[in-house]
This record gives C-alpha cells, sequence and structure tokens, in this order.
C-alpha cells in the first residue's frame, strides 16, 4: 500500500486530497496548524494520521515527516499543499505578512521536501506534487506576496524535477484557478460571477477536481512527467 503526506490537509484541497486519497487505498498522513477541530473530525471519519505542525517552523516540519514515516513505514508521495492567501496593494504588505505567505508556501515546501528525499532517494523512486496556483503564472493584482510565493513553487517544481530525476523521483505542479473553498470566500457575488464569465467553462472550480489531478500525478501512469504545471483552471489561463 503507498502511503502519501499532505500539508495542509484539514481543510479546502487539502482535505479533498485526503479524502480522494483515502478512497483509492492510499495511507494518508496529513498536517494542519490551527483547524484542530476539522483535523480530529477527518481523521476519525477517514483513518488518515493527524499531524499538527507548523509550515514556517523546521522543527515541525522535521517531526511531521518522521511521524509520518512511522505511522505509515514511509512516505511514498508528498504533497506539499499548506498555504495563506491575504490580498493587500504591495504598499500596505509588512514584512511580518510578506515572510508568512512565503514561509508558508516556498519555505515549507523546501524543507519537507528536504525532509522526505533521503528516504525517496533510497528506494529509488517517489512523487512530489506542489500545489501552486495560475496567479503565480498570471500574477494577481493586490496580491504580490501570493503570487510571488506560487510562482517561486514553479520554480522550485522545474528545479528538484531536474535534480531527482535520476533517482527515480518525480516533481510537478498543479496550478489550481479559483476554486470553492474558504480561501476563496472574501470573494462577492458579483466577483465569482465576473470570475466564471471569465473562465471558458463559465464556473468555478471544485476541490475535489484539483484533488484528482493530483491523485493522477501520484500514479504510476503519470512516471514520464516531471517538471510540468498542470493547469488546472477551467481555462481560465491558457
Amino acid at each position: 500500500m503507498k502511503t502519501v503526506l499532505i500539508t495542509g490537509g484539514s481543510r479546502g484541497i487539502g482535505r479533498a486530497m485526503v479524502e480522494l486519497f483515502i478512497g483509492s487505498g492510499y495511507k494518508v498522513a496529513f498536517t494542519y496548524k490551527n483547524s484542530t477541530e476539522a483535523a480530529n473530525q477527518l481523521e476519525s471519519a477517514c483513518g488518515a494520521y493527524a499531524i499538527k505542525a507548523d509550515s514556517e517552523c523546521e522543527a515541525d516540519i522535521i517531526r511531521a515527516v518522521n511521524e509520518a514515516t512511522e505511522k505509515m513505514g514511509s512516505v511514498d508521495v508528498l504533497i506539499n499543499n499548506a498555504a495563506v492567501s491575504s490580498t493587500a496593494l504591495l504598499s500596505d504588505i509588512t514584512l511580518d505578512e510578506w515572510n508568512r505567505v512565503m514561509n508558508t508556501s516556498v519555505t515549507g515546501a523546501f524543507l519537507y521536501s528536504k525532509c522526505v528525499l533521503s528516504q525517496m532517494i533510497k528506494k529509488k523512486c517517489g512523487r512530489i506534487i506542489n500545489i501552486s496556483s495560475m496567479w503565480g503564472i498570471t500574477g494577481a493584482s493586490c496580491e504580490v506576496h501570493y503570487s510571488t510565493a506560487k510562482a517561486a513553487l514553479i520554480g522550485f517544481t522545474k528545479a528538484l524535477a531536474k535534480e531527482v530525476g535520476p533517482s527515480g523521483i518525480t516533481v510537478n505542479a498543479i496550478a489550481p484557478g479559483v476554486i470553492n473553498t474558504e480561501m476563496n470566500a472574501s470573494f462577492s457575488d458579483d466577483d465569482i460571477k465576473a470570475l466564471c464569465d471569465e473562465t471558458p467553462v463559465c464556473r468555478i472550480g471544485e476541490p475535489h477536481e484539483i484533488a484528482r489531478a493530483a491523485l493522477f500525478l501520484a500514479s504510476d501512469e503519470s512516471g514520464f512527467i516531471t517538471g510540468e504545471i498542470m493547469n488546472v483552471s477551467g481555462g481560465f489561463v491558457v
């Protein structure tokens, strides 16, 4: 039975991935930071392992990977999903907020990947999947820090894919469009309508649609795909 560690797995896209991977026969561990009630409910409902860890804290990340490995025997697939988002003009973004967004998405992915690579290299196989964003491709006004972090994940994905490919490890990213999650709950009905109008399929996406893309990239069928950015945006980015 294959195993997967999903960061930021208690809500939204992360939760959808936990549920889908469990339903597809994987052993699953997931991390969460503050959503204790949601994490405990998900753990009880589907049997995944919930691990409290802060993606900005190296000690927490090392502990989380060690705990996931102890519970599951190994980490065959790592999905770097943990992220935070906020909206502000560049002139209003504080250094603390910039660091919070960058550290959670980029430094967290770096540290989690570094921690699991030794066991993947030893086995000569593994999958790393980074959850970026279409805003990392196009940029988003009033989200310079978020767009920068997601763009950095794309560069990280491409570079690491070249580095670890000879060891049988693939590294890919998914760039979701606007997805129906709490992260986008601040959008007004008019905002959502405008985004739907700009999207060729005329709607926003659902978390399970990103989860399905991740399941494919984790599978044996994706073994000849690495360094790619899978654009799952309903055609918003073409």
